[in-house]
């Protein structure tokens, strides 16, 4: 399995985005938490990131420890005089045991879907690296010198896109790059731009708006109405829809809700098959409109050949709670001929109760048949149906 470490940058000052009074923006508040602190918490909750590494500056470690308060994080780096210096030091330091990729990410970008992580890690199961980016809606206009000024050209916008980060690379190949730079005198804005003079095939993948990066003060003000308007950790009640299907091959059981119950037949799948699972997976993902279950734990991915479907589920439910959510109730309905589901509901209660830490009376299972109808009334396979309610609370002020 591969290792991914990820690497925050958060030694810039930051002095377009206010006062030097208020500090460097990466430790002011946004909707009541640091910036940092969101910037980094949808790394610690995805299963793909394996450790993470902070650059800061010399002189704030007591703003870092403040704002980092209770997470499980390695001693920061001190970074560098440039950003580039900055991810430079963050990859030595990684490289004593060096991981199999990593991801850099701007502490200044702190509203990042989780489902952004889940693309660029995709992208390298066949790329060198990977980048979100987002396509320019406006026309381009080149200017003859500092505005105001006439208008020397339009420029197409066609192809043209903004890249974002977390920029996703393989470890060796971009640590390489970084040092034969340094060695070389020469700076870059990002590293796709090291990996793409290094010659490492490189990918756009689609980024998030809500990713942006606050760079002014009024940046700050954009995204304090993102949040309140329900874009990042929003309050709220919301109803997410799941729904599995797999088909019957050989073996002796099937796993569904997390419990073994023995069958003439199995599954077939490229995890376990738990149809259940797997429902109420995409309805929890659902709700907090992040993706489905193929973007975060890809099919064409062999970690997950053969996995148990609780690491699906669990997933999610840390996604929910790294928004500070709870869920509120959870409906799954099976359909098959058989197995005969009753003998096995409470169970499957139970096991789901403990996958999401809640308490089993949150948790319905109910099954039916589709009166021998179509493919599951012929008995070719299950599919399961799950809805989940979930409330995410306002962000504080």
């Amino acid at each position: 399995m591969a290792r991914t470490a990820a690497v925050i940058v958060a030694a810039g000052r930051g002095e377009r985005a206010g006062s030097p009074a208020d500090g460097p923006k990466q430790y002011r508040l946004l909707g009541g938490v640091p910036v940092l602190r969101r910037a980094i918490e949808p790394f610690l909750a995805s299963p793909g990131i394996s450790e993470l590494v902070v650059a800061i500056h010399p002189a704030d470690e007591e703003a870092y420890r403040r704002a980092t308060a209770g997470l499980a994080l390695r001693p920061p780096v001190p970074g560098g005089a440039s950003r580039q210096a900055s991810v430079r030091n963050a990859l030595e330091a990684l490289a004593a045991d060096p991981p199999d990729h990593v991801l850099v990410h701007d502490a200044a970008r702190p509203l990042l879907p989780p489902s952004v992580i889940a693309r660029v890690l995709a992208a390298l199961a066949e790329h060198d690296g990977a980048v979100p980016a987002l396509a320019l809606p406006d026309t381009l206009k080149q200017a003859g010198g500092s505005l105001p000024s006439r208008i020397a050209a339009t420029v197409s916008r066609e192809a043209l896109y903004r890249a974002q980060t977390p920029q996703a690379f393989r470890f060796a190949p971009l640590l390489a790059a970084h040092r034969r730079a340094a060695a070389e005198g020469r700076d870059a804005t990002d590293d796709a731009a090291l990996a793409e003079e290094a010659g490492l095939d490189v990918v756009l993948v689609e980024g998030a708006a809500e990713a942006m990066k606050i760079t002014t003060a009024e940046d700050f003000l954009l995204a304090e109405a993102l949040l309140g308007r329900g874009i990042g950790p929003a309050s709220g009640t919301r109803t997410g829809l799941g729904v599995d299907v797999h088909r019957f091959g050989p073996g002796t059981a099937v796993v569904l809700g997390g419990v073994r119950i023995p069958h003439d037949e199995g599954l077939l799948g490229h995890s376990d098959a738990d149809v259940v699972l797997h429902a109420l997976t995409d309805a929890i993902l659902g709700a907090l409109a992040e993706g489905d279950i193929g973007v975060h734990f890809p099919p064409s991915d062999e970690r997950w050949r053969g996995a148990p479907s609780r690491l699906f589920l669990a997933h999610a439910a840390s996604l929910l709670a790294a928004r500070s959510g709870r869920l509120l109730h959870a409906d799954v309905t099976v359909l098959c001929e058989r197995p005969r589901i009753a003998p096995h509901a409470a169970a499957m209660r139970e096991t789901i109760a403990s996958i999401l830490a809640v308490d089993a009376g949150r948790v319905s299972v109910k099954a039916t048949t589709t009166e021998r109808l179509g493919f599951l009334g012929r008995g070719e396979g299950i599919a399961a149906q799950a809805v989940a309610t979930v409330y995410l609370p306002a962000p504080s002020s």
